[in-house]
């Protein structure tokens, strides 16, 4: 499979290997994990994606820079991030790519900036918990293809998609998702000329270059053994995700603007998607997201592949019409 091929050897990864039906198979991996206390009914479902721990290296408290000397291409995708009272911030996936895992701090809030590829979700958390303050790292496990974090701390594991751990003392607690979205760095600029800009990390990787070069175009998703969605619709397909409701992207740019179940979707512009050209900037264009309530105030939400909605939330509601 050409996708396989291109991300083993891209990455410099060995082939991704399955992992046992229980939990042994990972102790002598994880010694300072606690398996007895877990949500996972299924192990199987666990694979190793590759790398070992922290193969995928995440980063803590990046350089920022200003927005004005960011050099990457205009219509690159970021992760806005914009608190009230603080200098906005853009994360570019160029470089999440590569890390999937940012631990900063925005003024007096620990956030963890985080992006699986094979998912295509941007999720930022509030990384405060009943526990105190966590630092998370890339496991280099995956579980229906998304990934799976881990706290330094406890060496808890934690579903990305979801914000929940899974696995050690932390299992069932959640972080708090900050409402972000996914724009182009110049959509960013514009309407932040004084927004702050996550600099070129100091590590030996092809920033820029896309090692999943046509993936969100494939038939199926890498590593994934679920069901496809229902309905016909793709895997692969991008579907806005608020709660346990998914909006498919191809309705949105239909219509451009939804006000559906108490809150207001709007296709704001687009961006180069960073899973389709050989690097992210030939990326062909797909759409920019806003989600807000009747107040007007953006919502936690994800723009995620449908087979990851339908494998996290298989109860979940796809919003298909306009009369639901």
């Amino acid at each position: 499979m050409r996708l396989l091929y291109c991300v083993v050897l891209a990455m410099g990864l060995g082939m991704p290997q399955p992992g046992a039906a229980n939990p042994d198979f990972w102790v002598h991996e994880w010694p300072e994990t606690d398996f007895s206390t877990t949500s996972i009914d299924n192990w199987v479902e666990i694979l190793s994606g590759g790398p070992p721990k922290d193969g995928i290296p995440a980063l803590d408290d990046p350089p920022m820079i200003p927005v004005q000397e960011a050099t990457i291409a205009a219509n690159e995708p970021v992760i806005a991030v914009e608190i009230d009272g603080e200098t906005p911030r853009a994360y570019p996936l160029r470089y999440l790519m590569w890390h999937e895992i940012v631990n900063d701090r925005i003024g007096d809030l620990p956030v963890a900036v985080t992006w699986c590829p094979l998912c295509n979700s941007a999720l930022v958390f509030d990384r405060r918990s009943e526990q105190g303050t966590l630092r998370f790292g890339v496991s280099g496990k995956l579980r229906f293809s998304d990934m799976i974090m881990y706290d330094r701390e406890t060496q808890s594991w934690w579903q990305q998609t979801t914000g929940t751990a899974i696995v050690g003392a932390l299992t069932g607690t959640i972080l708090d998702s900050l409402p972000v979205w996914t724009e182009s760095l110049a959509d960013f600029a514009t309407r932040n000329p004084d927004g702050r800009v996550m600099a070129q990390p100091n590590w030996p990787r092809a920033y820029g270059r896309n090692p999943y070069r046509g993936y969100d175009s494939a038939p199926r998703p890498f590593l994934y053994s679920g069901t496809p969605p229902p309905h016909g619709i793709a895997p692969l397909a991008r579907v806005v995700r608020v709660g346990e409701r998914a909006w498919p992207l191809t309705r949105l740019s239909a219509s451009q603007t939804l006000i559906e179940a108490g809150i207001t979707l709007t296709w704001a512009g687009t961006h180069a998607s960073p899973l389709d050209a050989e690097t992210v900037a030939q990326g062909r264009e797909i759409g920019t997201i806003r989600v807000r309530d009747a107040q007007g105030n953006d919502v936690p939400h994800d723009v995620i592949f449908a087979f990851v909605f339908h494998a996290f939330w298989p109860e979940g509601e796809w919003m298909l019409t306009t009369d639901q």
